[in-house]
């Protein structure tokens, strides 16, 4: 891709991007990773870099109407703005249906080679320290808390937490994520971040666990106290 080229694209993503936890950072860790990961694979690197690009254009749409899909907000959003500039219909197809895909929670699997490619980058960037750091961010963006806690005020579990939080979207998504990639070198790079988000978590947890349990016990038999 050519340098005007890119920065057609950059500039269009940059006015897109209003999001602290999906800022213009993560697009370039996204584009850097995909950069990385295709020198092992043959693919069409104008299709990946565009594709890494806008992959999230579609964030405004999904914050503002929780119910829109930001991967087919920003695959439409994507192919609109590709044949503005002149690419042929093939070329912003292939970036479309990369967008489209890339998402953890959509049920199509990403077919080319750079839509896995895409995936697997986006992915990477849920793993380790960064992944909890960007899911605490998005969580405070939203009005969600870090845990929720039962009528009795001690921390929900694991299989009793269906509410939005972090300790939530830590057991839905980001333990799972690891064992999702399709290529090797995604895999080795996130494997090699999986027991710092393991040892943040499990000693956060650990922090309130002990706090709630401790303090909600104190509080009852300062009650039964009251009641002699």
């Amino acid at each position: 891709m050519d340098k005007s080229m890119y920065n057609k694209i950059e500039e269009y993503m940059l006015s897109c991007m209003k999001d602290g936890a999906h800022d213009c950072q993560h697009i370039y860790r996204v584009l850097y990773h995909a950069l990385d990961i295709a020198r092992d694979y043959d693919v069409d690197k104008n299709v990946l870099i565009a594709a890494a690009l806008l992959h999230d254009i579609g964030r405004e749409a999904q914050f503002q109407n929780p119910q829109m899909d930001h991967a087919t907000v920003g695959a439409d959003m994507a192919y609109d703005f590709l044949i503005k500039l002149g690419w042929a219909d093939d070329k912003a197809q292939h970036v479309k249906a990369c967008i489209a895909t890339h998402r953890f929670r959509t049920g199509t699997p990403p077919a080319s080679m750079e839509a896995k490619i895409l995936y697997d980058s986006d992915k990477l960037d849920a793993t380790g320290l960064l992944g909890i750091a960007r899911t605490i961010a998005y969580k405070g963006i939203v009005a969600q808390p870090l845990y929720n806690v039962d009528n009795e005020g001690f921390v929900l579990l694991e299989d009793d937490d269906n509410n939005p939080s972090f300790f939530q979207e830590y057991h839905f998504k980001l333990k799972k994520v690891y064992d999702m990639f399709y290529t090797d070198q995604a895999r080795s790079i996130a494997e090699s971040r999986r027991s710092a988000a393991e040892s943040f978590y499990n000693s956060l947890y650990n922090e309130v666990i002990t706090t709630h349990n401790t303090g909600v016990g104190l509080l009852k038999n300062d009650f039964e106290d009251q009641n002699i």
